[in-house]
């Protein structure tokens, strides 16, 4: 079973998430903010990282740029799931080591969708 991690400081965020991944199949788990991910990311291994950007502490960019570039870590899939919504802000996202970008409120077909096409294994 896929797992994933869920990189939010939002607990109803946190909670959509989780509802939705659990239904199809995923083994989920979650961190509070980018220090807590980066640390889990490490430990656990996960398939995939869901991160948000606007968190308190190390923000979703600079967790992301971390764990793209730290080689126990640069292999796991980081799909940016975030509020905001500019060209630039996705742009700098992919430039940190995101493979994947979606706005919030997301679409639940969509980002299944997105997981499945950097899991192909699974």
């Amino acid at each position: 079973m896929p797992r994933i991690l869920i990189v939010d400081d939002s607990p109803t965020e946190v909670l959509k998430l989780t509802q939705l991944l659990t239904k199809n199949g995923y083994d989920v788990m979650s961190a509070e903010d980018g220090e807590q991910g980066i640390a889990m990311a490490r430990a656990e291994g996960p398939d995939v990282v869901l991160m948000d950007i606007v968190m308190p502490g190390l923000n979703g960019f600079q967790a992301t740029r971390q764990l793209s570039r730290d080689p126990d870590t640069q292999n796991i899939p980081i799909i940016i799931v975030t509020t905001k919504n500019q060209e630039t802000d996705r742009l700098w996202g992919e430039r940190q080591g995101a493979k994947g970008y979606l706005t919030k409120p997301v679409d639940g077909k969509l980002l299944l969708n997105t997981i499945r096409e950097l899991l192909p294994s699974f």
